[in-house]
């Protein structure tokens, strides 16, 4: 059983809806703010870790060695845990201080620039520093990153005391990468993509931002600072390098995080099982029916041929003629899971089941209509009508009891460097989405209108239509009308993406 609650649809808001788009577990239920996940592991009244100071990170590294990535990589991650966490990317008050479709002075990014260059960008620091106080300081806010080159030590010395005066703790994050490949991935990726170049020509775009990559080379200083807290990656964490002075909770889980993280470029889909008899249970563990066996044909051909049109897409845009990533594919212990993907594994790809991504256990509820589980739980449903997330019905899971559950598989899912694809029950994926929070859908074709089983009877809930990104800034949207396991119409693959936005930052210095 996927859901257990119907709820009203607020089809007419013009933002769709607040909450998510599965309503009944609140895990995309979207905070007013977004510098907090809807679904955290721990959750506090103020938005604060009661035992953890304030933190601004600031990351430090040449352009193209992926501190925007890693940026927004934290962030997603904190957020999760449950700490208010905000990024201020200094390019982003770069370019709203001069202005749309105006460039900077051309000496801006190198370092001899002239006076009223070097005004301008004091004026933008001190706007963006403002800032990072007014979030930490008036918005109960607990980290905040600060990306940026922060090229010399001097400046970052003057930057840690700074943030000392207003009782805030500095940890350093520096970006170190010497591996052409990486580097020339990450160029590509902005000399398509980047705001500052809209309208360039492909070639003259990429010499442009190698002439500013190489204007602060010769002036560049890595982290040796022995009285500063600072965290290296080195080659898109080959390597890390720790100077640990006074680190605090947070500061170790952050370590932590960044053991399991690289900047490497690559795709994580996201597909429902497939069908299983009508007389399935939780406890029967039942295999694919025909029509499921159907789905999984089809899922495997359109996945393929959509990496394939995918990379030909990346080659007409002007980016490096380089095969395909491998694919990996993961599926829980289930038979349904474990089925949907034997396809993949025929053709050779590589399968892992993973225990800790079984569906979420229904407990008494197992098979139970809405309609039964109203009569015979009707205290029950109060309680998961006012916490839907925490809620366990007698002998189940609640979807934070899962969340806890998948912890280790992100950490995991971070560390994985080919393409991935994950097989998994509805309520598995929406764990999922509640740490992603962002995902684009690709249209199955060829599908039988049943072929994907619905939600629990009665139960419609919206989703976003097939190639659309949803409208809402960061987390899922929905349509006025469909379903969260669509009765009709055809099925999808979904692909969970950061790309636009690392794209539209990974540039900034």
């Amino acid at each position: 059983m996927d859901t257990l609650l119907t709820a009203d649809m607020a089809a007419a808001s013009p933002r769709f809806r607040r909450k998510s788009s599965t309503f009944e577990d609140a895990i995309h239920d979207m905070p007013e703010k977004m510098e907090m996940a809807p679904a955290q592991l721990y959750s506090t009244e103020s938005g604060r870790l009661f035992h953890s100071g304030r933190i601004a990170i600031a990351t430090v590294g040449l352009p193209a060695r992926g501190k925007t990535h890693i940026s927004v990589a934290l962030a997603r991650y904190l957020r999760w845990l449950g700490v208010k966490t905000r990024i201020f990317h200094l390019g982003d008050y770069r370019r709203a201080t001069v202005g749309p479709g105006k460039d900077v002075p051309e000496d801006y990014f190198f370092v001899n620039a002239s006076a009223s260059t070097v005004l301008l960008r004091q004026k933008i620091l001190k706007k963006c520093r403002e800032d990072i106080y007014h979030f930490l300081n008036h918005e109960n806010g607990q980290i905040a990153i600060y990306d940026a080159v922060n090229p010399l030590s001097a400046g970052r010395k003057s930057l840690a005391k700074e943030f000392a005066k207003h009782d805030i703790e500095t940890l350093f994050i520096e970006s170190s990468c010497d591996d052409e490949r990486i580097i020339e991935e990450n160029v590509r990726s902005v000399k398509i993509s980047s705001p500052d170049y809209q309208g360039w020509d492909l070639d003259e775009a990429v010499k442009h931002y190698l002439a500013r990559m190489s204007a602060k080379i010769p002036h560049f200083e890595t982290m040796e600072e022995s009285d500063l807290n600072y965290i290296k990656m080195i080659n898109a964490g080959e390597r890390l390098v720790i100077n640990n002075c006074s680190f605090g909770y947070l500061s170790h889980r952050i370590v932590f995080y960044l053991l399991n993280l690289h900047i490497k470029s690559r795709h994580t889909y996201f597909a429902r099982a497939g069908t299983s008899p009508e007389n399935d249970t939780y406890k029967a563990d039942a295999g694919l029916s025909s029509q499921g066996e159907e789905y999984a044909k089809k899922m495997c051909s359109t996945l393929l041929k959509h990496r394939a049109e995918e990379q030909a897409t990346l080659l007409v845009q002007g980016g490096p003629e380089t095969p395909l990533k491998p694919l990996t594919v993961w599926t829980s212990t289930r038979r349904r899971t474990v089925e949907t993907a034997q396809y993949l594994a025929q053709k050779g790809f590589g399968v892992r089941q993973r225990s800790q991504m079984s569906q979420l256990n229904p407990g008494v509820c197992d098979k139970m209509s809405e309609r039964r589980i109203r009569l015979e739980f009707p205290e029950e449903i109060e309680k998961h009508d006012l916490d839907p997330y925490h809620h366990r019905y007698p002998r189940a899971e609640s979807y934070h009891d899962l969340a806890v559950r998948l912890e280790p598989i992100i950490l995991e899912l971070e560390r994985e460097e080919n393409d991935l694809l994950i097989v998994a029950h509805e309520s598995v994926l929406r764990v999922l989405y509640g740490y992603n929070n962002e995902a684009k859908r690709i249209s199955i074709p060829g599908l039988p209108e049943d072929i994907i089983p619905a939600s629990p009877e009665d139960i419609k809930i919206p989703v976003p239509p097939s190639g659309v990104v949803s409208p809402m800034p960061g987390g899922l949207g929905s349509p006025k009308s469909g379903s969260a396991t669509p009765e009709r119409g055809p099925s999808s693959l979904k692909v969970s993406h950061d790309v636009e936005e690392l794209r539209s930052r990974i540039h900034d210095v």
